[in-house]
């Protein structure tokens, strides 16, 4: 709630002034006529009240929350139960801290009588656009427990789709960053042991050796440098990857990159047509579900693209039209949303569409996985072979030299 100043006259004429909570200026009018017929100016009092932060809070909403919470308030909707009570059941029963906090700020307005997407815009400045805009559809069109399960589908796909990522990318990162430990051990630690006993006996080094000594040399001189450059490039790209050029810059490098690229592009289709699907089902015009999704959108070049299509759309363009002019969308897709839309079925085309290029995508990363780690098992295979080749190598010349 705001809080705002006030001067008015009374229904016997005289003037007073006092002040009045309310969510924004046309309620507190609102409110103030009630006992007031004339009101000679009213202002805003100090800034809109924050929830205090929570320590150890997340810094994002995670999709398995926002699955779970939407999950709570359909269950609780669909009893019956009143708006401003299924918040603060929510609030109290989510671990959450993130959103705890922002239901626990939205309780207050929603009892005043403001809507859910509202106060959500208020408080929950990291919830996402979707969410917001399906629960604003679900309101004006009274039916936000549809909405509310809409979004519990929306989002478990999601949380489920990151999971098995996640999962599958467990096993080659842990290999690689042994890989790194074990070899920065050998070259910083073991070469130069090796490096003292070889010069006191004389010997004369085979090549392998050589090439291992003079990378070790190199590794052990020139490791902080080598690190300070990794550091400066890590934190220079985080830096220029969160401006509008960088994250341009590195969607169009994921799309491009040889398998990888296809898993984005396929990832991308997916998105932009689950999305799309869930905001038409909530009652959203194609071009405000359009526009929506071009916020979301991890591929920020196709957002960029789907952004421009807004105005086209609005003017009366079709969808078709419009999707043709963003190239990082499938071919398959463009034309499938033009098909939905002649035919009148657009959501359910879009949903069917969304599922595909879904599993297409899981299909195409378990493909890539499962060349990856042979391929990481070959290359390990070579650096420990050359390692062990060029530390026997000279014991073998040693032996001979001494007839053993």
């Amino acid at each position: 709630m705001n809080t705002f100043k006030y001067r008015a006259q009374g229904v016997d004429g005289k003037s007073c002034s006092g002040v009045v909570e309310a969510y924004d200026e046309y309620a507190a009018i609102e409110e103030l006529r009630r006992t007031y017929p004339v009101i000679d100016n009213i202002t805003p009092v100090g800034a809109k009240r924050k929830v205090p932060l929570t320590l150890n809070e997340p810094m994002t909403l995670s999709d398995r929350t926002l699955s779970l919470v939407s999950s709570q308030f359909a269950i609780m909707l669909r009893a019956g139960l009143p708006m401003n009570r299924v918040v603060e059941l929510v609030a109290n029963q989510t671990s959450d801290k993130l959103m705890k906090r922002i239901l626990n700020g939205c309780a207050e307005d929603v009892a005043a009588g403001c809507g859910l997407a509202g106060s959500l815009e208020k408080f929950g400045s990291k919830v996402p656009a979707v969410f917001i805009e399906t629960v604003r559809a679900g309101e004006e069109s009274g039916t936000l427990e549809r909405s509310f399960e809409r979004l519990k589908i929306y989002y478990d796909r999601a949380h489920k789709t990151r999971a098995k990522v996640r999962r599958a990318l467990t096993y080659p990162v842990i290999v690689i960053l042994l890989a790194i430990v074990t070899v920065a051990i050998v070259m910083v630690k073991l070469v130069p042991d090796m490096i003292d006993s070889f010069a006191q006996l004389g010997a004369e080094l085979p090549a392998p050796t050589r090439i291992l000594i003079a990378i070790s040399n190199f590794l052990v001189k020139f490791w902080p440098w080598l690190l300070g450059g990794f550091c400066v490039l890590a934190v220079g790209g985080t830096l220029f990857g969160r401006t509008e050029r960088g994250k341009l810059f590195f969607s169009h490098l994921r799309l491009k990159l040889p398998v990888l690229g296809k898993i984005s592009r396929m990832n991308t289709a997916a998105q932009t047509a689950n999305t799309m699907t869930t905001l038409l089902a909530a009652g959203l015009p194609v071009s405000r579900a359009t526009g929506i999704v071009s916020r979301v959108l991890y591929a920020r070049c196709a957002a960029r693209d789907l952004e421009r299509c807004v105005p086209r759309l609005e003017a009366g363009e079709t969808l078709l039209d419009t999707l043709r002019d963003v190239p990082d969308l499938p071919e398959m897709l463009v034309e499938m949303a033009g098909i939905g839309e002649t035919s009148g079925s657009l959501e359910e085309t879009l949903g069917t569409v969304g599922q595909f290029y879904e599993e297409e995508a899981m299909r195409a990363s378990d493909q890539a996985l499962a060349m990856i780690e042979p391929m990481l098992t070959v290359i390990l295979g070579v650096f420990v072979g050359f390692i062990v080749i060029a530390i026997y190598m000279p014991m073998f010349s040693m032996y001979q030299g001494f007839g053993v």
